[in-house]
């Protein structure tokens, strides 16, 4: 009975609620709206973006599962052709091309920054700061698949890539991480606390 007990609480836990699945959903449309603001400079091809500021915030909001889901949403939808990714493009040919490993790299972050902000027993500045780090960590794995990436599909060597996609942007990843660890993890409390979101992943 205790077994049957625990696998009907853990198959409640697996299944989406329709506050996680609207939640989900509203992330993925915060994703496709911030997502294509993005800022052309002239020392690189990768434009400077409020894609993983999103990411983050999504991560920090929804958690590991949730979050990632969001992201895998958006990124479908650009892959169908909408114009969501940077400068308003969409398609297979911007997901693929010398830029795309930045975006495919923004399920990586968002499964990293989603463990360490919904990590239990932390509270206040102390799930701030696990989430700011995971953030970091899962920014890290990001730059590497975006640079090698864009050294594949551009010709570069790995370390012009780097200089090219991922120094000058270091600066304000920082900032944006700071404001999604802050924002993400007070909103997602309050989800909790009001029932829309449960805390266990």
């Amino acid at each position: 009975m205790m077994n049957r007990a625990q696998d009907r609480i853990q198959v409640k836990r697996n299944r989406l609620t329709v506050y996680e699945m609207t939640l989900t959903g509203l992330m993925a449309a915060v994703l496709c709206v911030l997502g294509p603001v993005s800022l052309v400079i002239g020392v690189s091809p990768v434009p400077i973006s409020l894609g993983t500021l999103a990411v983050c915030l999504a991560a920090a909001v929804l958690g590991p599962r949730l979050g990632t889901l969001s992201c895998l949403l958006y990124l479908l939808l650009g892959l169908a052709g909408l114009p969501v990714f940077t400068g308003y493009t969409g398609g297979a040919g911007k997901l693929m091309g010398p830029t795309g490993g930045y975006l495919i790299g923004y399920l990586p972050l968002a499964l990293t920054a989603g463990f360490a902000a919904a990590h239990p027993g932390r509270g206040g500045w102390r799930r701030q700061a696990a989430a700011a780090s995971g953030m970091a960590l899962g920014t890290l794995v990001l730059y590497l698949f975006g640079t090698l990436w864009l050294a594949y599909g551009s010709g570069m060597g790995f370390y012009e890539a780097l200089w090219a996609g991922v120094i000058p942007f270091i600066p304000g990843d920082l900032v944006k991480m700071a404001a999604a660890a802050l924002l993400g993890t007070t909103l997602r409390a309050r989800l909790i606390r009001a029932g829309l979101l449960d805390g266990t992943h």
